[in-house]
C-alpha cells in the first residue's frame, strides 16, 4: 500500500514519477535480454495522455513486471514493447496506429486497447493482418467474435455487472434504478444487471445514460432521489466519473434518503481510490481484481509492482490484466514452438488456464474470451488506506451472452 507521504504528493507528480520508473525499468529488461537476438515484437495501443492516462502506465507497469520475472524474453527472444497513444475512445486513430504497427513496424502481436471502441477498430486490423490481438482490458461483449484474431485476458462489464444483479436480488433488494455511462459498456452494464436482477425476482424502476464528456450529475441524482428506489446500480469508466457520481450522491443525500448504491468495479479502481477519497467508503462493487485480494501470488505481484514502478503506484485490473497477457503470450508461443504465425498462437491461445493473481482463469476455447471468478467488494479503510474488501464470489463466470 502506499505509504501516506506519497498519498499526500499532487497526483500528477505521482503518475509522472511512475510513468518514469516503468519505462526505465521496461528499459532496463530490454538491456539485459541483449539485442542481438531478433525480437518479439509487440504494439501497445492505449491511453498514455489525457484524462485516462494511468491506463497505459498501469499496462506498461504489468508488462515490465512479467519481463523482469522472465529475463525480458519470450520464447528465447528478447522483446521489444512499441507504445502508441490513443486517448479515450478514439476507433479511428486507434484503426491508424494499428495499421501503422503491422505495416511500419512489423509487430508480431497487438496487445492493450483499453477502450471497447478502440479494440473494435483494432480487431478488424487483426482480422485483416492475420496477427494476434490481445486485449487487456476494453470490456464490452462481442470484441472476441468479431475478430477470430482477438482474445481477451480482462473481463467483460456484462460477466461482472449479471452478478451483482444476482447478488443484489438476493440481499434484499427489490426496487433498483441503474445509472450508466452512454456507450457500448455502459449499455452492457445496463441491459446484464437489468437482465440478472429481474430474472431473480426483482424490478428496474428507472433508467438513465449520461454523457462521457463532463456530465454533471446533480439533476441525474435528484432525480433518483425523487423515484425513491432501495438502491442505485451505476457504472461509469475508471477514473474522474465515478468520483463526481459519488459526490453528487453524497451532496444530494442519497444515503439518507435509504437508497443504497452498488456498481461494477470500475468506481473503485485501485489506482483511482485514494484520489475518490471517503465518498466511496461502504460502496459495494462487483469485479474480477482488488489490490487487497489475499493470495499469494497477489501479494508477489503487488510487491513486485512496487519495485517495478515504485510504491507511489498501486496495481489495478489494468495492470494485472498486462501481466497476465505475457504469460498467456508465453504459454502459448510454448505450444507453438516459438511460432508466431497468428493462426498458430491465437489456436495455442484458446483454452488456455493458468494461476493469476486474481486468481483461476481460463481463455474459453470455442470465444477466445476469458472466464474467471467475479468478487463482490466493499470500500473500506484497512491500516489508514482505502481498499476493496472481498466478502463474497461468483466462481468460473462467463460472459453471459455466451452460448
Amino acid at each position: 500500500m502506499s505509504s501516506p507521504s506519497a498519498r499526500r504528493r499532487p497526483a500528477a507528480l505521482i503518475i509522472a514519477t511512475a510513468a518514469v520508473v516503468v519505462l526505465a525499468a521496461l528499459a532496463a529488461v530490454a538491456t539485459r535480454a541483449g539485442a542481438a537476438d531478433p525480437p518479439i515484437r509487440i504494439g501497445v495501443i492505449a491511453s498514455y495522455s489525457g484524462a485516462y492516462a494511468d491506463y497505459g502506465r498501469q499496462f506498461d507497469a504489468g508488462m515490465a513486471l512479467w519481463l523482469s520475472e522472465n529475463g525480458g524474453r519470450l520464447a528465447g527472444r528478447s522483446v521489444e514493447i512499441i507504445r502508441r497513444d490513443a486517448p479515450g475512445a478514439q476507433p479511428e486513430l486507434a484503426k491508424r496506429l494499428a495499421q501503422e504497427l503491422v505495416v511500419r513496424d512489423k509487430v508480431h502481436v497487438l496487445a492493450g486497447l483499453d477502450f471497447s471502441p478502440n479494440a473494435f477498430a483494432v480487431g478488424a486490423v487483426a482480422r485483416e493482418a492475420r496477427v494476434p490481438a490481445i486485449v487487456m482490458n476494453a470490456a464490452s461483449s462481442g470484441i472476441t467474435t468479431q475478430s477470430p484474431f482477438v482474445a481477451r485476458v480482462s473481463f467483460t462489464v456484462r460477466q461482472v455487472s449479471d452478478p451483482m444483479g444476482r447478488w443484489a436480488a438476493k440481499n434484499g433488494i427489490a426496487r433498483a434504478f441503474t445509472v450508466v455511462a452512454d456507450y457500448g459498456p455502459g449499455h452492457d452494464a445496463e441491459s446484464a444487471f437489468d437482465k440478472a436482477f429481474t430474472a431473480a425476482g426483482g424490478r428496474v424502476v428507472g433508467r438513465l445514460r449520461v454523457p462521457l464528456a463532463n456530465p454533471d450529475f446533480s439533476a441525474y441524482v435528484q432525480r433518483i432521489k425523487d423515484e425513491k428506489p432501495e438502491a442505485v446500480f451505476f457504472f461509469f469508466p475508471s477514473g474522474p466519473m465515478p468520483r463526481a457520481f459519488l459526490k453528487a450522491a453524497k451532496e444530494r443525500g442519497l444515503e439518507e434518503a435509504g437508497i443504497r448504491l452498488i456498481a461494477t468495479g470500475e468506481a473503485t479502481d485501485d489506482s483511482y481510490l485514494e484520489a475518490t477519497g471517503d465518498v466511496a467508503l461502504g460502496l459495494i462493487t462487483s469485479h474480477h481484481y482488488s489490490f487487497a485480494h489475499e493470495s499469494a501470488k497477489n501479494r508477489a505481484f503487488v510487491d513486485g509492482i512496487g519495485r517495478i514502478a515504485g510504491p507511489a503506484m498501486r496495481p489495478s485490473y489494468f495492470s494485472v490484466a498486462a501481466y497476465d497477457g505475457m504469460q498467456a503470450l508465453a504459454l502459448a508461443l510454448e505450444k507453438t514452438g516459438g511460432s508466431l504465425d497468428g493462426e498458430a498462437v491465437m489456436t495455442a491461445l484458446s483454452g488456455l488456464s493458468f494461476e493469476s493473481p486474481r486468481g483461476p482463469i481460463t481463455i474459453d476455447a470455442a470465444t477466445r474470451d476469458i472466464v474467471q471468478t467475479v468478487y463482490i467488494r466493499k470500500t473500506e479503510r484497512v491500516n489508514g488506506a482505502l481498499v476493496n474488501v472481498e466478502f463474497d464470489r461468483f466462481e468460473a463466470v462467463k460472459d453471459p451472452t455466451t452460448p
